[in-house]
């Protein structure tokens, strides 16, 4: 049986416990992002002709439900991969590979903030946004974080939890799934993969060297640049749905064309026989920028 948390908090060295380590199990870089795209989601499901207004509820419960259902799911990997990041030069300072906290504080850490935020969605927001937000958990947690040590689908698997924020936004605000919640869904989950295909191209020996298996190091760097670019281009494409389905306006389409025409020829040089770390590089850089571009102008057009 675990200790409970309290427990694991006095059983460290005061040294070890620090409120800077606390956070970081969270990834808040990655927690703030996650946020902010179901943010997104929430206030863009009020485009609709048939949108309810959004209470203060509703966003303060999607906000804060969603911040902790991720950073339970990051802090129960980081419990789960403890061991895997000690081999990484990306993850070995970590709070839990460093020594500096104990491993069954994570694990609570993770397990409590899970549990919390799937009632303060249920309550506060609806069941459905709770339902979505615990499966997206339990797949990053159960499925994808183990998968990665023995299968390069973890990419794909790991894809749908990833895209769920937008979608957990849209159904708190609506209470359904639809075409455009869906949209919004897949437009993340698409672009994930020629983001972090380009990650384990300039990544693969520190990946490999930590015992992950990741696409470059099981079809080769040449099948994952066209990996990259079927990708993109579904990405980019569908991207261009939310006009049509009255999420987005006409300023949006022309802002995405842009965009989407930017990263989709950026794709396509890796397929030059020069390309290399540094075009990957490049292409993780610029999918950051292109998908925050792409929800500003969402927002604005």
């Amino acid at each position: 049986m675990h200790e409970p948390l309290a427990d694991a908090i006095v059983r460290a060295k005061p040294a070890q416990v620090s409120l800077r380590d606390v956070i970081a199990l969270a990834k808040p870089r990655i927690t703030f992002t996650v946020v902010v795209t179901a943010a997104g989601g929430l206030f863009l499901s009020q485009r609709l002709p048939d949108a309810a207004s959004l209470t203060f509820s509703t966003i303060w419960a999607t906000l804060l439900g969603v911040a902790l259902i991720v950073a339970g799911a990051n802090a129960l990997n980081m419990y789960i991969e403890r061991d895997v990041d000690r081999h990484m030069q990306r993850t070995r300072n970590r709070p839990l590979p460093a020594g500096r906290l104990a491993p069954r504080f994570a694990l609570w850490f993770g397990v409590v903030a899970s549990a919390v935020a799937i009632p303060i969605l249920a309550i506060f927001a609806n069941p459905l946004t709770a339902l979505l937000a615990l499966i997206a958990n339990l797949l990053y947690v159960l499925a994808y974080t183990p998968l990665k040590q023995h299968s390069a689908l973890a990419l794909y698997v790991g894809a749908i939890p990833g895209a769920m924020p937008p979608l957990l936004g849209w159904t708190a605000a609506t209470g359904r799934i639809d075409a455009a919640g869906l949209v919004l869904f897949g437009v993340l989950l698409l672009w994930q993969i020629p983001h972090f295909v380009a990650i384990a191209l300039f990544r693969k020996d520190d990946y490999a060297q930590a015992g992950l298996v990741i696409l470059p190091n099981v079809k080769g760097e040449l099948a994952c640049r066209h990996t990259i670019v079927r990708w993109i281009f579904a990405c980019v494409a569908t991207s261009l749905f939310l006009v049509p389905l009255g999420v987005a306006h006409h300023g949006y389409l022309v802002v995405a064309s842009v965009l989407g025409a930017v990263f989709f020829t950026w794709g396509c040089y890796g397929l030059r026989e020069t390309s290399g770390v540094r075009w990957a590089r490049s292409l993780f850089g610029v999918s950051i920028v292109y998908l925050i571009l792409l929800f500003a102008a969402l927002e604005f057009f």
